[in-house]
């Protein structure tokens, strides 16, 4: 992926998907903006960040250019607070946030910082000035379309993460950019960005393995209790990382592997440790997936000012939710989902029963069918500053159209 990732503002759903990683690599020096307000320990330390991301949907590109990351103690720290510490991207630069998949990252420099604890960072973007388009999409199959970015370019992104800086020590963070759930495709036909970017350490774990690179699409995720940590796509050969888990967050995570037009699939009970790999397939037995049919659930997200993300959830066997595949309400509330579904999954196995398998060694896993889970789903409506609200749908034999929700305030 490319810096491109570094655009979104945290929100707590698990999914990931971009990480950004301030490094020298990339140039770019470090410069306060006053020293009121610090509160940190005796001592200089250093802050190292760098970019990842989550493959996007439905795009060949998703581009930013960034100008800065800011940092500061306090989590509720504005604009005109004293004591922002500012790391420049010197010069600014522009990455295809579709570049960093499957573990690579971008690296946008390294300062030093007052040894302590720190809550608060801002990414903040160059603007689109011009005709040249410093941030911007390009749709599968279309042209360079603006994306817009208001708040990025103005106060920046705003992530909430604490981490300590240690005196004479070096803090490495990397955020990650998930760019699927961060694009609103407009009614319009205009693009802007409603970040999703998570904040993850550097040296943690990573899970490997290869699907057969033959189904195109493949979307590939580790996920806890149905949040997503971490997601990717497989390179050509079909092989894939999911790279900065923390076993500090969850020592065990379940995989999820899911493809326009197939059952998806998944390995449930799979441990990390940390600086670890874990291999869950290989290049002479990869996990592939069944064709299955597929049938559309939709409706409105209100109202239209939540922004609302919905997501399909499904129990597969005894792993009781993972997510199979979300999306982004448009400006007018709309939003559809695709899900695998078939039209009478009495005789099993039915060709959208996703596959299980619980994780063990040796290779190859052995999955088998959850026939009792095919087509059917939780439709869940979420938004920052509101109630998550949920729907149950049954796609057996037909669209679910008109599942709408309202979402309330949350108190």
């Amino acid at each position: 992926m490319t810096l491109a990732n570094l655009v979104a503002p945290l929100r707590q759903i698990a999914t990931m998907a971009v990480a950004i990683v301030l490094a020298a690599a990339c140039g770019g020096g470090g410069s306060g903006s006053g020293g009121g307000g610090m509160s940190t320990g005796q001592g200089m330390g250093s802050l190292r960040v760098a970019l990842t991301d989550a493959p996007s949907c439905g795009f060949d590109e998703v581009n930013i250019t960034v100008d800065r990351v800011r940092v500061h103690t306090s989590a509720t720290a504005d604009d005109s607070t004293s004591g922002w510490q500012d790391l420049m991207v010197t010069p600014p630069h522009k990455v295809n946030l579709l570049d960093l998949t499957n573990g690579a990252l971008q690296e946008l420099g390294q300062m030093a910082l007052p040894g302590g604890q720190y809550t608060q960072l801002r990414l903040v973007l160059k603007p689109n000035a011009g005709g040249a388009l410093a941030n911007s999409v390009v749709p599968t199959g279309g042209t360079e379309q603006p994306l817009d970015t208001p708040s990025a370019t103005q106060s920046g992104l705003k992530l909430i993460h604490e981490f300590t800086v240690p005196a004479g020590g070096l803090a490495d963070v990397v955020l990650d950019f998930d760019a699927c759930k961060s694009i609103v495709r407009r009614g319009n036909g205009t693009f802007g960005l409603k970040p999703v970017i998570a904040v993850v350490p550097r040296a943690v774990a990573e899970i490997v393995g290869n699907v057969a690179p033959a189904i195109s699409g493949m979307r590939i995720s580790a996920q806890v209790g149905g949040t997503v940590m971490r997601t990717t796509v497989p390179d050509a050969t079909g092989a894939f990382t999911l790279a900065f888990l923390d076993p500090a967050v969850a020592p065990n995570v379940d995989v999820v592997f899911a493809a326009p037009g197939f059952a998806s699939a998944v390995v449930s009970a799979v441990p990390i440790a940390l600086q670890g790999t874990t291999r869950v397939s290989t290049a002479a037995t990869p996990i592939t997936l069944p064709a299955s049919p597929t049938r559309t659930a939709s409706g409105h997200a209100l109202p239209v000012s939540a922004a609302a993300g919905v997501r399909a959830v499904q129990a597969v066997g005894a792993v009781p939710k993972v997510e199979i595949a979300s999306t982004n309400a448009d400006t007018t509330g709309a939003y559809s989902l695709i899900l695998p579904a078939a039209d009478a999954p009495t005789v099993p196995p039915s060709p959208a029963a996703p596959l299980l398998a619980l994780y063990a060694t040796p290779l190859p896993l052995v999955f088998t069918p959850q026939n009792a889970s095919a087509s059917k789903y939780t439709l869940e409506a979420a938004a920052d500053g509101f109630v998550t609200t949920s729907q149950d749908v049954d796609l057996t034999g037909g669209d679910a159209t008109g599942v709408d929700f309202t979402l309330t305030p949350a108190p």
